[in-house]
């Protein structure tokens, strides 16, 4: 059995099933491999701090998040050990080539989700994840953050797959990284901020090597932790794309894969 001193979690599509739920099993594995190994599990995910502090509560872990695929790191007791924002020039071109083509934009900076009004993708995404946004004016806040030198740590564009296919391909800005989440979700972050950068913070942090970080994920954003990872491990749900990059393949979400490659490389089960 390996001797792992990290475990870095996926959210949506890993560490929950398809029902947006941590089974029971899921849950007894990691707070063995906590309490029992004392290996600190990290979730890690495009989640603001708020759709991830309250599963960290459900799991019953202390540990640093990394929030918005790794463009802000919060240490256990909530204090910044990063952040990186994208300039309010590069938001307006998301945001101007967006609704051009009739696409949802949501921006998220802190803890805050900020959206222009309701509609049925923010109602999908609440349902989700039980936050609620602020409702702002886009050109309002630009002029705030223009002020602040500051920006958004995240864009979610909302969409049918057609749209967000046609936004992607028009979208070419070098300093943001572009990629789709699920066929009607199209995530932007700044360059220089992922998910690697953020787990190799957490690394230096805990005075580990990188061989000794166990990091699983299902998505396109999770390839570059699970190739950086001593043991990259893909979902049972993941695309073959994602499959190919990993080191192990575990079962579904829906099949507790999470639970499985705990106790079979930490726990010795």
């Amino acid at each position: 059995m390996e001797n792992f001193k990290m475990i870095c979690l996926d959210i949506d599509g890993t560490l929950l099933n398809s029902k947006h739920q941590i089974t029971e099993e899921t849950k007894k594995a990691i707070k063995a491999a906590v309490n029992e190994k004392g290996i600190p599990v990290i979730l890690v995910s495009a989640r603001m701090p708020k759709g991830i502090i309250f599963l960290q509560k459900e799991l019953e872990i202390e540990a640093p998040i990394i929030c918005y695929s790794g463009a802000l790191v919060l240490d256990k007791n909530g204090e910044t050990l990063f952040q990186k924002h994208m300039s309010v020039l590069d938001i307006k071109e998301v945001y101007t080539v967006a609704k051009k083509l009739g696409v949802h934009v949501s921006l998220y900076k802190d803890d805050e989700w900020c959206i222009e009004k309701m509609d049925e993708w923010v109602r999908q995404e609440y349902e989700i994840t039980s936050i609620i946004p602020n409702v702002i004016n886009f050109e309002f806040l630009f002029e705030v953050w223009e002020k602040e030198d500051s920006g958004s740590n995240k864009i979610l564009c909302m969409a049918d797959p057609d749209k967000i296919n046609l936004l992607k391909k028009q979208l070419k800005i070098d300093s943001l990284n572009i990629y789709p989440s699920k066929p009607t979700y199209l995530e932007i972050m700044p360059k220089g901020a992922s998910k690697t950068s953020a787990i190799e913070i957490l690394r230096k942090k805990f005075n580990i090597k990188q061989s000794e970080i166990l990091a699983a994920g299902d998505n396109y954003n999770d390839m570059d932790m699970i190739e950086y990872a001593g043991l990259g491990v893909a979902m049972g749900n993941a695309p073959d794309e994602v499959k190919k990059c990993a080191d192990f393949v575990t079962l579904s979400n829906d099949e507790d894969g999470v639970a499985e490659v705990i106790k079979k490389f930490c726990l010795g089960n």
